[in-house]
């Protein structure tokens, strides 16, 4: 990575729950977070400040984010976020209106997807089982599908128009792809997939191969391939355990990650981190499984995606031990059967988050 995390022990963490199931989850991961710096002996601290930035918000105000909401943001170490969308509210305004206004003016240019199959979870692959699916996308965070870049024109009118146009450029696919490899270079297999469709989009996607080819050279002790997008579905599905590090496109590592959240088990249990490398802003970490209104205010929410998220956060913050013990209390809850709906369980929210809680004390030596 381009900077070493922050050598202090104390953390301003803006929390974001937003919408839906987020503030169910945020608390929970806020909860798991402060039993956490208390088993430690304060060890490390956390801050935390809310963000009441939502749907509601926006209903309310015709925005999500207040004039000068991002320059407060900036003074925090980390954004703890939990998911924007909400039924009356068209899904292109909530995430141009909230989650990508905050990651693309922060350059938070990498997404970062974990995926594995925790203990005590079982993945729909028939022969999968915890240490086969063990993999991690990164994903292009500031441009390509999703810039933003198009229009419309004549609506209403048989002839209307729209664009929505992709936009690449050397500098954004040279650093994200740099990020990539040093990725792959740290973790043991040191193997990565470079995601594109380059048959059909002879242009971008032209770019992103010969990029990958060049900034290969510069990490020879990484072994690198490449696969078309529709091809790596069915690799992902068939041959898992040929697979470490993958870096796609902002719309193509989208959908890859969804889909690996799946063969895990679950969309309940995966993390995202969208990061700025250089840290001159702080990074954004969020579960992925989205507001889920169908189950909102039912406490049968999955938390583990938000503790599992948690867990990135404070190893991102230079927290190493206490993210690594965080993740071992998590796969501790699971191996032992408290799990939710969507991992096959009766537990809900409360019950694992208390579960998570307990063995945060217990690793530390102490219990309520």
């Amino acid at each position: 990575m381009s900077a070493a995390p922050s050598s202090k022990h104390e953390y301003s963490i803006a929390c974001m729950p937003a919408d839906g199931i987020g503030p169910e989850v945020i608390g929970a991961g806020v909860e798991v977070l402060k039993t956490m710096s208390e088993a430690s002996g304060g060890a490390f601290k956390f801050h935390f400040e809310d963000y009441d930035w939502s749907s509601e918000t926006y209903k309310k105000l015709g925005k999500y984010i207040p004039d000068g909401g991002l320059e407060r943001l900036k003074k925090h170490d980390a954004i703890f976020f939990g998911a924007v969308g909400a039924p009356d509210v068209p899904d292109h305004i909530s995430l141009w209106g909230l989650r990508l206004a905050i990651c693309q003016p922060l350059q938070q240019y990498a997404n970062v997807r974990p995926t594995k199959i925790l203990r005590g979870t079982e993945s729909p692959l028939r022969k999968a089982k915890t240490g086969d699916l063990d993999w991690v996308i990164i994903r292009e965070n500031s441009e390509g599908e999703y810039a933003g870049q198009g229009g419309r024109s004549h609506q209403g009118q048989p002839w209307e128009t729209s664009t929505e146009v992709s936009i690449f450029t050397r500098h954004c696919v040279e650093r994200l792809m740099r990020f990539a490899f040093e990725i792959a270079q740290k973790r043991a297999r040191k193997r990565i997939t470079v995601v594109t469709k380059s048959n059909a989009q002879r242009n971008g996607m032209v770019m992103w191969d010969e990029i990958a080819a060049h900034v290969a050279k510069e990490f020879p002790d990484v072994e690198m391939d490449k696969m078309l997008v529709d091809a790596m579905t069915c690799r992902m599905v068939l041959q898992p355990n040929s697979i470490d590090t993958i870096v796609a496109t902002n719309l193509h590592a989208d959908i890859l990650s969804d889909l690996a959240a799946a063969l895990a088990g679950s969309i309940g249990i995966a993390p995202t981190s969208n990061l700025d490398p250089t840290r001159q802003h702080p990074s954004m970490f969020e579960p992925i499984h989205g507001s889920a209104f169908d189950i909102t205010g039912n406490g049968v929410a999955n938390p583990i995606g938000t503790f599992w998220t948690a867990a990135e956060m404070l190893r991102w913050l230079g927290e190493e031990t206490a993210a690594d013990k965080l993740m071992e209390c998590i796969e501790e809850v699971c191996g032992n059967g408290i799990l939710t709906r969507d991992l096959g369980g009766t537990a809900g929210t409360k019950e694992v988050t208390e579960a998570v809680c307990e063995a945060v004390r217990k690793s530390y030596g102490s219990s309520k």
